[in-house]
């Protein structure tokens, strides 16, 4: 009972990485690898999960033991880490949110019936409430809704994956012939779904400034063994809810020849009947809030990280580290991030699939690059030598690396040639 107390008091910053994670890469990526591919799909996710771990972990392990954002300890390693990492958000933030909100639009259209409205404006909609909730909130009202938020999405996820394993599979089409995994186009869509598998790399950082911000309003820090337990639930949570979303896609979808669209509103729009028709109109309450606060949830906790990571970059860049951490800073941040993506949407003409081609490839080509920088922050000298992760961890660690690296390898070379 005890050690419930303790990881309920602690919950955040895990909290917080279960919530963003759960958007694209489950709601749409392990939906459609069901959908298309079967249960062998279940591969490539378990796979991702677990070689990517380290790379998450150390972003808490970092912060916990010094107090400092893994993003302060790139700075420390040299200004061109900094540099480096500065790009990599640059190239993976203005794509992002704007894919986020497209799809959260499309869904908050479909499940309320809305007419004669763009996918555009809904977006616009939802990122000034989101601003407004991020700057009059902060940190402390992201985390108390997300308590209430993630419970209600995981029950919904979860009474709609049984309605869907109790209709039973549905049937397929005569002379189905399952889709090849190693053409190009299965290669592609493996490689984009273990890039964002349970999230992008970089969610790393997001994680180091969430953990450094609850640890200043608590005024207090848990042991590092208490911070890692209280990760390690969001992330074991995170890898049970994508399974749960191929399990739905393999049940509803596999076999049917059913393409699933790149159009945010017309995605939504196949999502949400795919399951009324396969179970029944009566459902559609579950099937409903689960997706929507999925997205939702995803799209809220990416976008203060983004405006944290942003700033926090700036402020080492320019040397004003301290002076940008005041709360005028968060709040340019918040609205800088909710205008920009606005342009991105306009601009692409809140094409999903686009968006989300441009995010997934670059944060997948540069996640190697950011595991390594994470692991020589946390088996540096200056790190103490007690709390740095053990040999099977690091070695888990290189792995993922050598893994990543192949991949992105492979995939500029499909792209190239």
């Amino acid at each position: 009972m005890l050690k419930i107390k303790t990881l309920v008091k602690n919950l955040g910053p895990g909290l917080l990485f279960a919530s963003m994670a759960i958007g694209t890469s489950h709601l749409v990526l392990s939906t459609k690898a069901g959908a298309q591919y079967g249960w062998v799909m279940i591969i490539p996710i378990l796979l991702a999960n677990v070689l990517k771990y380290p790379f998450f972990e150390f972003g808490i392990r970092y912060t916990n033991v010094t107090g400092k954002s893994i993003i302060e300890g790139y700075n420390n390693k040299g200004r061109g880490y900094l540099w480096l990492y500065a790009f990599i958000t640059l190239a993976t933030s203005i794509a992002s949110p704007a894919a986020l909100c497209s799809i959260t639009a499309g869904l908050f259209i479909n499940l309320f019936g809305i007419q004669d409205v763009s996918i555009t404006t809904v977006a616009l909609g939802l990122f000034v409430f989101n601003s407004i909730i991020l700057i009059i909130g902060k940190y402390k009202l992201l985390e108390t809704t997300l308590k209430f938020l993630i419970p209600i999405l995981f029950i919904a996820l979860l009474a709609t994956t049984a309605l869907v394993v109790d209709a039973g599979q549905i049937t397929a089409i005569a002379n189905f012939k399952a889709p090849d995994y190693f053409n190009e186009l299965g290669i592609l869509f493996l490689i984009t779904l273990i890039g964002w598998m349970p999230t992008a790399v970089e969610a790393s950082s997001w994680l180091s400034l969430w953990s450094a911000e609850k640890y200043r309003i608590d005024k207090n820090k848990p042991p590092l063994k208490e911070a890692l337990q209280e990760f390690n639930t969001g992330y074991i949570l995170t890898g049970i809810l994508a399974i749960l979303f191929l399990a739905i896609g393999c049940m509803t979808l596999y076999g049917t020849g059913t393409e699933l669209s790149g159009n945010a509103v017309t995605f939504a729009d196949q999502v949400i009947n795919l399951f009324t028709t396969h179970i029944g109109n009566w459902a559609y309450v579950f099937i409903a809030v689960s997706a929507f606060a999925t997205m939702y949830s995803t799209c809220l906790t990416q976008h203060d990280a983004i405006s944290r990571v942003s700033i926090d970059i700036i402020g080492l860049l320019v040397g004003e580290h301290q002076k940008f951490k005041e709360k005028k800073y968060y709040a340019i941040g918040i609205i800088i991030i909710a205008i920009m993506s606005i342009i991105v949407m306009y601009t692409l003409g809140a094409n999903m699939g686009l968006i989300l081609a441009i995010a997934t490839a670059t944060s997948f080509i540069l996640a190697p690059i950011v595991g390594y920088m994470n692991l020589k922050n946390v088996t540096s000298k200056d790190f103490p030598e007690n709390a740095r992760p053990k040999k099977g961890l690091q070695i888990l660690t290189y792995i993922g690396i050598t893994f990543l690296s192949l991949l992105a390898i492979y995939y500029g070379w499909i792209m190239i040639f």
